[in-house]
């Protein structure tokens, strides 16, 4: 992953006072933030997890002054954020690149590719939702049926039928999306290498 910038000094120095006031233990906890970063974003198969760690560092690093005085709690919460949303930011990407290896450019057009790729990814999601229990895939396909407002009030009802909170409810269904990507993933992988 090429970089186009890299934490300043002064930057550096203010993330070890915005850590920790003992600049030992500041160390400590940045090179262990450091390493926590890395396996999260290797835990989230993401395809470089030390420069990915970098970017969050470069990221804090424009804002440290800002948050030092405005961010109250464990300042490493807040570069775990910053992780999770990169972590976001890079699946979404994923899912719009196109390998290009092994393609005859000038006898597919933009949409035949593009309706090829949805065609794809359309039969390794039933492909993946038949692999799941029958109660898993209701539960996911009703929680993302509705929209707007609709949909708030739709999963609150869901949570009361199933005698549970909402946010244990976005746990279950966090769970099944999280087995079902892996599975689009691996179906995606399989019929590339077809």
């Amino acid at each position: 992953m090429a970089r186009d910038l890299a934490t300043p000094p002064a930057s550096f120095d203010e993330i070890l006072a915005w850590l920790n006031s003992d600049r030992d233990v500041a160390a400590q906890q940045y090179l262990q933030l450091r390493h926590d970063l890395v396996k999260v974003f290797g835990w989230n198969r993401c395809a470089d997890p030390e420069g990915l760690t970098d970017e969050v560092f470069d990221r804090v690093s424009k804002r440290v002054r800002e948050l030092r005085q405005t961010f109250t709690g464990d300042p490493r919460l807040f570069f775990y954020g910053v992780a999770r949303n990169l972590i976001k930011e890079r699946s979404k990407k994923f899912w719009f690149q196109v390998s290009l290896d092994d393609t005859d450019l000038a006898a597919t057009s933009s949409v035949d590719l593009h309706d090829e790729i949805r065609m794809r990814r359309e039969e390794c999601l039933e492909l993946c939702l038949q692999k799941i229990s029958h109660d898993k895939r209701e539960l996911i396909l009703n929680y993302y049926a509705k929209e707007k407002q609709a949909k708030i009030d739709h999963r609150a009802e869901i949570a009361k039928q199933l005698g549970m909170s909402v946010e244990a409810l976005r746990v279950r269904v966090y769970r099944i999306r999280n087995s079902l990507v892996q599975c689009i993933v691996s179906c995606l992988d399989d019929k590339t290498a077809q």
